[in-house]
């Protein structure tokens, strides 16, 4: 009987960001997502894409967001270590913004790290490859 090693889970966070404005419809879309190993990281995440936005948002909403950034971001690190998700949103004009953080299990299936592949990448038929376009 061949025994392999069951994935692991490991704890963490995942990241979205959605954004909803004439542009993108009635709908959400997601612009952006990313996976953090512990509740720090996944604020920093939301921390710098603020950052980047903030001169161009509306006195009052930018006054906001440097307040959040100069300290307010430390109960979203406490929630998320006590594994509360947390949401940040931002509206400017006729564009909404909702930066989301919240407490997972990821499944080692196979580490992005990793220099070799899990053994059972071997049982997997490679797709053809598809022929360059030019």
């Amino acid at each position: 009987m061949n025994h392999e090693a069951m994935p692991t889970l490991r704890p963490g966070y995942w990241c979205e960001c959605w954004t909803q404005s004439p542009a993108t419809g009635e709908a959400p879309v997601l612009l952006a997502s990313c996976e953090a190993r512990n509740a720090v990281q996944a604020v920093r995440w939301i921390r710098v894409a603020l950052r980047g936005i903030i001169s161009a948002l509306e006195p009052e909403t930018a006054a906001c967001a440097r307040s959040w950034l100069a300290g307010g971001y430390v109960s979203a690190i406490e929630a998320l270590a006590y594994t509360t998700p947390y949401i940040v949103t931002i509206s400017h004009r006729d564009t909404h913004i909702e930066w989301t953080a919240r407490p997972v299990l990821f499944l080692g299936l196979a580490d992005r790290d990793a220099t070799e592949l899990p053994s059972c990448a071997g049982k997997f038929t490679p797709r053809p490859k598809a022929p360059t376009p030019y």
